[in-house]
C-alpha cells in the first residue's frame, strides 16, 4: 500500500470539516482558507477549494457576499449558516469520537504486541496439515 496515498485520503476526509471550521471563525475569501491551512498538513489548493465551496453552499452550509476588493476586484466572501454550524458541531463530534477510538485501538495494539514479546500468546499453535493426495 503507499502510504502518502493514505495520509492524503485522511487528510482529504477531514478537509471539509477544517474548511468549515476556518470559516466559522469570521468571514473570509478563499485565499485566506488557504492561507489559514497553508500552515498545517493541509495543503490545499484552490482546485480542490473551489469545488468544495460550492458544494457547501450548495448544501446551505455556507453562504457568501460580494464585498469590493480593497486593492482590485469584489471578493466573494463566504460565511458559516446556522445549518453550517450544527454540520460543523456534529462533525467535530463525530471526530472526536473517532479519534478516540483510533487512539484506543493503537495502544491496544501496541500493548499487545509488547505483550506478544514478553509472553507466550494466548491462541494455541497452527497446525501443519497437508491435504490428502487426490489418488488416495
Amino acid at each position: 500500500m503507499d502510504l502518502e496515498n493514505a495520509k492524503a485520503q485522511m487528510r482529504k476526509g477531514v478537509l471539509e470539516m477544517c474548511v468549515l471550521a476556518v470559516i466559522a471563525g469570521r468571514e473570509t475569501y478563499p485565499p485566506e482558507i488557504i492561507e489559514k491551512l497553508e500552515g498545517t498538513q493541509l495543503v490545499v489548493k484552490e482546485g480542490t477549494l473551489y469545488p468544495l465551496l460550492i458544494r457547501l453552499k450548495n448544501d446551505g452550509l455556507v453562504d457568501y457576499i460580494w464585498r469590493e476588493g480593497v486593492k482590485g476586484p469584489p471578493r466573494k466572501y463566504f460565511t458559516i449558516t446556522e445549518d453550517g454550524r450544527k454540520f460543523l458541531d456534529e462533525l467535530t463530534s463525530g471526530w472526536n469520537e473517532l479519534v478516540q477510538v483510533v487512539n484506543r485501538t493503537i495502544e491496544h495494539h501496541s500493548s499487545e504486541a509488547g505483550r506478544r514479546e514478553t509472553q507466550a500468546p494466548d491462541t494455541p499453535p497452527a497446525l501443519n496439515i497437508e491435504p490428502l493426495p487426490t489418488d488416495a
